[in-house]
């Protein structure tokens, strides 16, 4: 795929994650891709890549999610984002978040992410989940 392809591959995923369409953000993945987030263990599948989406989208209602760039190295795709949104879902703490991260992800022979692995600073995400967005620590 081409970087321009990408981009085009890249803002679509990103206005899927916006969609409070969880299936939409899946539909981006091979029938059998991978998902994980920060180390943690993959989701693999569309079904177990819709429970990951939905679980961001259930915990953050009005969640936007802004791509910052897309990057190649060799094989591999770099797509760095920004996520802001208010902690309003079940058990929210009603609090603010804005933190970004990047997926590496490995796109298969259909042109569909074949494998992402997510990151992000999960202790600056935990203190923004407790503190609000800009809460000095």
């Amino acid at each position: 795929m081409d970087i321009e392809k990408l981009r085009e591959f890249a803002t679509r995923y990103t206005a899927a994650w916006c969609s409070q369409d969880a299936a939409s953000v899946s539909a981006f993945f091979a029938e059998d891709g991978s998902l994980a987030v920060n180390d943690g263990s993959p989701a693999v599948g569309r079904d177990a890549i819709t429970e990951v989406a939905q679980g961001f989208m259930t915990a953050f209602p009005d969640m936007e999610v802004r791509m910052d760039a897309v990057e190649t190295k060799a094989d591999q795709v770099i797509y760095r984002w920004t996520l802001a949104g208010t902690n309003t879902g079940p058990d929210g703490t009603g609090n603010a978040v804005r933190f970004s991260g990047y997926e590496d992800w490995k796109i298969g022979a259909d042109g569909l992410i074949a494998e992402s692995r997510g990151h992000f600073d999960d202790a600056e995400y935990q203190h923004q989940l407790e503190h609000g967005v800009g809460a000095s620590r």
